[in-house]
């Protein structure tokens, strides 16, 4: 099995995806909106659970993922991305976010056991350089 990603990138790309949601949410409530708007924090909860879900079920993660060079693959090897359906389970989980942060030795958090998932780099997934 592949080695998980570091802690460091997974939490930059959590940040990358947490800012571009807020971005959406301003882009449709503007910057007053956005600040005097008590739903807001939900609005960008919202966002942030739909992107993911659908990058990481489409593209193999999230924006801030395949911006950080990061891929949620199955982790029973298969090359397929996660399904639609499971990939919604795992970004509910990690909006919830205790299960990220209870964790196995192997780096996968609650979200990914509950799914069959882990994150990788995008690197070690290509191979070593030739």
């Amino acid at each position: 099995m592949i080695e998980t990603a570091s802690w460091s990138r997974r939490i930059l790309a959590l940040l990358i995806d947490w800012f571009a949601s807020i971005g959406v949410v301003m882009l449709f409530l503007g910057p007053a909106g956005w600040l005097d708007n008590p739903a807001a924090g939900t609005y960008t909860l919202g966002v942030f659970v739909a992107q993911s879900t659908f990058l990481v079920a489409l593209a193999g993660g999230s924006f801030g993922q395949l911006a950080t060079q990061l891929r949620v693959i199955r982790h029973d090897g298969t090359p397929r991305p996660l399904d639609l359906l499971r990939a919604l389970v795992r970004q509910v989980l990690v909006a919830l976010v205790i299960p990220p942060l209870v964790f196995r030795p192997d780096g996968r958090g609650l979200h990914d056991m509950a799914v069959g998932s882990a994150v990788v780099r995008l690197q070690d997934l290509r191979g070593p350089a030739r």
